[in-house]
């Protein structure tokens, strides 16, 4: 019987690097998504509706769905700053719906949602390396 066997491997400081960037990141995304629905909450006008778009919502309601989307997203970046264990994968499936919401979000704000999807899926990444680089 080896004397490693029964214990698991250290993570790298790669790894425990990837998990601060993606909690930070989380937290700048949530903070992002809760301006975005604030905003649209408040006041619709400030969005261009495009014409024709199969994903017809009103802007209140986007605006909601963000909204409650970036607290989320907010409360599991402090949770994975705090290496909570449900974090990871909580941070994943909402770093997909974030990228889904905004990927609806496009026709009414373009770039930022463009960028913030850019950002859900850099979480994503950031969350699912570590599992790969074991010392």
């Amino acid at each position: 019987m080896s004397q490693y066997e029964g214990r698991e491997p250290a993570v790298s400081g790669w790894a425990i690097g990837g998990i601060s960037f993606a909690a930070a990141l989380l937290l700048i995304i949530g903070v992002f998504e809760m301006i975005s629905g604030i905003s649209a909450i408040a006041t619709n006008t400030i969005f261009v509706k495009t014409q024709d778009y199969v994903f017809n919502l009103d802007t209140t309601a986007w605006g909601w769905i963000h909204l409650i989307l970036g607290v989320l997203l907010f409360l599991t970046g402090l949770g994975l700053m705090q290496r909570a264990t449900w974090a990871g994968v909580v941070a994943i499936i909402l770093a997909m719906l974030s990228a889904i919401a905004n990927f609806f979000w496009i026709p009414y704000y373009p770039f930022w949602a463009i960028i913030e999807i850019a950002l859900a899926i850099w979480v994503i990444w950031a969350i699912t390396r570590p599992a790969a680089i074991r010392t």
